[in-house]
This record gives C-alpha cells, structure tokens and sequence, in this order.
C-alpha cells in the first residue's frame, strides 16, 4: 500500500527498521514533496468508504473495540470486522496516515478467537478468553515480542488489574504465533539490537525522564480525545471526516515526514544516532527536533480521531522515541562524559510513555526490550516508567478499559454476592428485648 500511495504519488522513500530489512542509510526522500497531503487525503477518503460502507465498529483504533468487547459484549466480534480494519488500516498507514499496525493486529486476532470459539461452541467465558488471548498473541507475534503480547493481552483490559485467568494460555499462543511469524520473515529484533552497557551513574536522569514522559502521555491522551471528540461532534457525514483528518494530517507531514507512517524507521534512526537524516524545507533540524514529538502527537490524533482506521501504539512507541532523542541530546549536553549517545533514553522513553498511557507498563517493558534484543536497560526502564504511571495519573488511551477486575460486567457477580446468602439462620440473633413487626 505504501507503494501504492506514497511510491507513486509522491514518489518518496523512507527509512524502514533493521528488523523489518530495512535500510538506515537515507532518511525522506520524495519526488513530489507537496503531494503528501493528496496522498494522506486520498488514504483517508478510501478508508471511510469501506469502513462506514461495511463496518462503522471498525473506525479509529481497534485494540480499544477489542476490548470493549471483552468487557461488554461476551467477546463476540462482527466476522467481517477483522477483514474490514486490516484492509482499511492498511490503505491508511500505507497512504501517510500516522497510525499502527497493533490495532488492525488486535482486532483481526481477536477476531479470529472470536470466531474459533463460536465455532467450537464456548461458552461466553471461554469466548472471551479466546478474544483476549488471541489479540496478545497478535501483536506479541507482529512486533515480535511474544512476552510482552502475552502479558499484554492480561494487563490492557484494566487501569488498575490485570486478568490473570488468561496470562497462561496467551503465552502459549503467543509462542506458538511468534514462531510461525518469525519463521516467515525472520527473528531478528524490529530496532535491531542494542549493545550498550548499563551504567547505573544515570539513573537519576532516568527519574527526570520519567516525569516528562508521564506528562507528555497526559498530553498526548488530552490532545487526541479532544480532537476525536471534535470530530464525533462535527455534524458532517462520516465518510467525510476521515477525508479532513487525512488532509490535515498531510500538512505537518509537510512540516514533518517524520510523522507519516509508523516511524518506526526514525525511532531505529533515533536510537543509532543519525540525526543528519531529520531534514525538512520548512524547519531547521533544532526546531524540527524539538518540535517532532507534539508534531506526532497532531498527526496521530489527525488520522485516527476523525475515524481513520490504525492504532496507537506504534505512534505512542516513535512519540516516547523522540521524547527520549530530545531529553538525551540535552542530557548529551550538559553531561557528556555521563551520556555519551542517545540511545538508551531514546529505548527507555519509547517503552515509558506509552506503557503509562496505554495502563500496561509491565507489558510493553518487556515488548520493548524485546524489539530491541536487550534487558541491560531494564532497571532504568523500570525506574522510568514507575515515575511516569505516577505522573500520568488515571488518564488511558483506551477509553474501554475498566479500573479493576470488580468494576467489568465479566466479574460482576463474583464481587456482588448478597450478603444474606452467606448468613445461615442460626447465625441471625436478635437482641433480648428487641421486637419486629412486620405488618
């Protein structure tokens, strides 16, 4: 699809990940450099027409559907839902839009449970089970990560809990879809891997780190609902919402190209170091440095918030990444006998922010340090993303989750047990002297 639109249209190339073979020895090139906005707008206008024609549910951001229907729905999932976010997300991240590749992933694969377990004839429980089970192994198996799905798909259903009735059985079918993904393109690391050493000197800069990420998580939660609430409100037809959002989310990819797509080839560019490759006609590379992480934020809140179909991971991963390039250059600057290269704040910010704002830190530390084939930054990534889920409060990119296990409708009744079932007959005494009259 990125062939099809930005390939032909603008005719541009950009940086892709180590792990995804590919290269990280140019950055944006284009031919038509001012056609970026066509190609996102068009990206926009296709992916409305056949989400709002065949499937309304599968707008925006899908991994929050697929838990709305854990919660909400016995896990029961349309069937041609899974196939109409993957073609639609894909014509979207493909044209420019700034959106990931989790959200189609989770829905397909929860999809897919769904499916299997109506097949098989389970029960709403079992059905359930199969939807969060089936997205953890998604989206372990697409970022190569199978330890981070696995407890992914137990940790994003809540805020505050986490659903350890299915941990086990999402390890299993998150092994078992690593090793068929990977079989077929390869076992390498997405960003590659990183060598570096871990020096404990640093951890106090760690702790600031994490303080800005848990506010720019906030800000990125505020930013995006509060532009797809606009949308919603926007008394205009829905197909054309996505049109507007595409359009827009063009314009600072004219600013920025660094924005468009996933970015995942930034986020590897980020981490090596190669900062002569961040160029833009319109900004300077400090201000364009500076400027990147609230840039995403716009263009990820542009293309999914008006209805465009993607998820937000992958942008909450390459915001995270450059919080980390801009705070380590400055680290880099006042320190640079402590903090030779960016790479580890650029790793520890990815996986920081995001988990905070997704509610899934233990999640995604150990997707992140899976993508990146190293656990010497564990420490500062726990210290780090502890600070942020402090900072970051309540605030969640996924609306449809619940605070705690008793707050779901699926445990409903195992936290509301009337109190007079409990109680035998002679346990119930009345004091000497007391008298009821029931009339």
């Amino acid at each position: 699809m990125e062939y099809l639109f930005l390939g032909l249209i603008v005719g541009a190339s950009m940086p892709e990940p180590i792990g995804e073979g590919g290269s990280l020895e140019s950055g944006f090139k284009a031919v038509n450099y001012w056609l970026i906005p066509v190609s996102t707008t068009l990206g926009g206008l296709l992916s409305g027409l056949i989400v709002y024609t065949w499937a309304p549910e599968a707008e925006g951001h899908g991994t929050d559907a697929a838990i709305n229907a854990y919660h909400r729905l016995e896990g029961r999932i349309r069937r041609r839902i899974p196939l109409v976010k993957l073609v639609a997300s894909a014509v979207n991240i493909g044209s420019g839009g700034s959106a990931g590749r989790e959200g189609p992933t989770a829905q397909l694969s929860a999809g897919i449970g769904s499916a299997i377990a109506d097949l098989l004839g389970l029960s709403p429980e079992d059905r359930r089970r199969a939807v969060a089970v089936g997205m953890g192994a998604g989206i372990g198996s697409i970022f190569k990560a199978p330890i981070g799905g696995a407890i992914l798909a137990a940790e994003v259903l809540y805020r505050r809990d986490i659903e350890y009735e299915v941990l086990f059985p999402a390890f299993i079918a998150s092994a078992v879809g690593y090793s068929v993904f990977g079989s077929v393109v390869g076992f390498t690391p997405i960003f590659g891997y990183y060598t570096g050493e871990f020096n404990p000197a640093r951890l106090p800069l760690y702790l600031v780190l994490g303080v800005v990420d848990g506010l720019l998580a906030v800000l990125y939660i505020k930013i995006f609902y509060g532009i797809h609430d606009s949308f919603k409100r926007w008394r205009v037809s829905n197909y054309i919402k996505p049109v507007v959002g595409g359009l827009l989310a063009g314009i600072v990819g004219v600013l920025a190209p660094q924005v468009l797509g996933t970015s995942y080839g930034w986020v590897n560019l980020a981490e090596l170091g190669k900062l002569g490759l961040f160029t833009s006609p319109l900004l300077p590379l400090t201000i364009l440095l500076v400027l990147l992480p609230f840039l995403k934020i716009l263009a990820t809140s542009f293309t999914i918030g008006s209805g465009g179909s993607g998820g937000v991971f992958a942008p909450g991963i390459a915001i995270g990444a450059l919080v980390g390039l801009d705070m380590g250059l400055l680290f880099h600057h006042l320190l640079p006998s402590l903090v030779p290269d960016v790479a580890p704040f650029v790793i520890v910010s990815m996986l920081s922010l995001f988990g905070v704002a997704a509610k899934a830190p233990l999640a995604v530390i150990f997707m992140v340090m899976e993508m990146t084939g190293s656990y010497q930054l564990l420490p500062a990534a726990m210290i780090a993303t502890a600070t942020a889920y402090l900072v970051s409060g309540d605030n969640t990119i996924y609306r449809a989750q619940v605070p705690t296990r008793k707050d779901s409708p699926v445990h409903v009744g195992e936290y509301s047990i009337p109190v007079l079932m409990e109680i035998k007959v002679g346990e119930c005494r009345l004091e000497r002297g007391l008298m009821v009259r029931v009339d």
